[in-house]
């Protein structure tokens, strides 16, 4: 049986990893120096988490046959230390899910946007054509126990992170995936804070691509000409697969796909989700799925959670919320809205809350992506300034940035609830973006407006 110790084990990702390795049969054991819900309970139920919080070196024994860090421990953590000390194997998260998969077909999504969805989609086709495999995907599934599974399935579908590994490896998680079928979905500037240009971001996607092994399967976004012109550079060497958005008619706010003969009606709507669609489409096809099949399962798939969700509505009004907050995606998740819904106002709310989009150099990146919303406002708190411990951010530096003179700037969720209490929702739609919870408003009490 094999022995496993993770450090920093509390990580939304790595207690998932912790439980999938412990239901596979394994020794597991974790530690972290603190550890909140929902990992907290899910490791109790489980059986592993840490009788106390904290560090211990003598949890590192010479028997362990893995070791396995977590993004937020750092370089002198004393187990690191020590696992060294010993000659341990240590594994980041993404080089040990490589060696779960040896065996496998890896299937991995990468780009800037819509990886989550993406492979969310393949994950509930392949369940309810129900076919054996694995997954690593970085938000809780309806229909889904884990967000990580390992078992003996012939095949694995993970989400492929461009965020460093680990404090000792800070090359991107998706370049250790190594992926017989691979999905680029496009590529946007983000995470300022770890690829301080667009050339050193755009870099990780093309080194993504020269180690992928000839005659891999590459599926990628050709209405990004980023993304075309990096492929042409760096992926002749793959079999190359573009895909563009497909066929389809929107009726009374409903969605109706096409491919070949077949069609069928969806759950979730936009361009960026026609396109998410069209790539799991291509990933099933590779695995062995035909396209009926496809359509008759993505049909019942809602999407996931956070990804243009539905809050609430009535015949005149829809509330949404959606994790947007890069540029791209901001731009995306209001043009959904808008073509879905052209008769009804749009009130767009869009919080600043990574470090990238609190950054006011990067500002610039946001130019025009809420033109197509009719009332727009931005929210960002102070506390999140003072957190990341940056400057204080001017309004004023962020209405030139959106470059909408008209935009409805907050700083506090007192003045902002104030604001969305004064709007008018008859025929109106309300789309709440972020990657933060508003100073803690609760976006079910938005409810009310309907």
């Amino acid at each position: 049986m094999a022995k496993v110790h993770f450090i920093a084990v509390g990580g939304s990702v790595m207690h998932q990893l912790a439980i999938a390795l412990k239901i596979k049969g394994y020794q597991v054991t974790g530690s972290d120096d603190e550890i909140y819900e929902p990992a907290k309970g899910n490791l109790a139920q489980a059986g592993i988490l840490p009788a106390s919080m904290g560090w211990d070196e003598s949890r590192i024994t010479a028997d362990l046959d893995a070791v396995i860090l977590g993004m937020h421990a750092r370089a002198d953590n004393p187990e690191l230390l020590k696992a060294k000390e010993l000659g341990l194997k240590i594994y980041s998260f993404p080089e040990y899910i490589y060696q779960e998969s040896l065996e496998k077909k890896r299937v991995v999504v990468g780009g800037s946007h819509g990886k989550t969805t993406t492979t969310a989609m393949i994950m509930h086709v392949l369940q309810q054509a129900g076919q054996a495999f694995d997954y690593l995907v970085g938000a809780r599934l309806a229909g889904f126990a884990q967000s990580v599974n390992i078992t003996d399935a012939p095949v694995i579908v993970c989400e492929g992170d461009e965020y460093p590994a680990s404090i000792i490896e800070k090359r991107p998680k998706f370049h250790f995936l190594h992926p017989h079928v691979a999905v680029l979905t496009g590529i946007a500037w983000d995470h300022i804070n770890v690829f301080p240009t667009f050339e050193n971001y755009l870099e990780q996607f093309a080194i993504f691509l020269r180690t992928m092994k000839a005659g891999s399967t590459l599926i990628y976004n050709n209405t990004d000409p980023e993304l075309v012109k990096l492929v042409q550079a760096e992926g002749l060497h793959l079999k190359l697969v573009p895909y563009d958005i497909p066929p389809h008619v929107i009726d009374n706010g409903v969605t109706t796909v096409t491919f070949g003969d077949q069609q069928s009606a969806l759950e979730v709507f936009g361009d960026h989700n026609l396109l998410n669609m069209h790539a799991a489409r291509l990933v099933c096809n590779e695995l062995g799925i035909s396209d009926e099949t496809f359509l008759k399962a993505i049909a019942t798939f809602k999407g996931a959670a956070k990804r243009l969700e539905l809050v609430g509505k009535n015949d005149h009004c829809a509330i949404y919320r959606d994790f947007a907050h890069a540029p791209s995606k901001v731009k995306a998740t209001i043009s959904a809205l808008r073509d879905q819904y052209p008769n009804r106002k749009l009130i767009g709310v869009l919080e600043l809350h990574t470090y990238s989009s609190l950054n006011a150099e990067f500002m610039v990146q946001y130019q025009g992506c809420m033109d197509k919303a009719d009332v727009a406002v931005v929210f960002y708190s102070k506390h999140a300034l003072e957190i990341k411990r940056m400057p204080p951010l001017e309004a004023d530096v962020v209405a030139q940035g959106f470059g909408r003179p008209d935009l409805n700037i907050f700083t506090s969720r007192e003045h902002l609830t104030a604001f969305l209490d004064k709007q008018e929702y008859q025929d109106a739609n309300l789309l709440m973006m972020s990657s933060g919870d508003y100073e803690g408003l609760d976006v079910n009490s938005l409810k009310k407006y309907i």
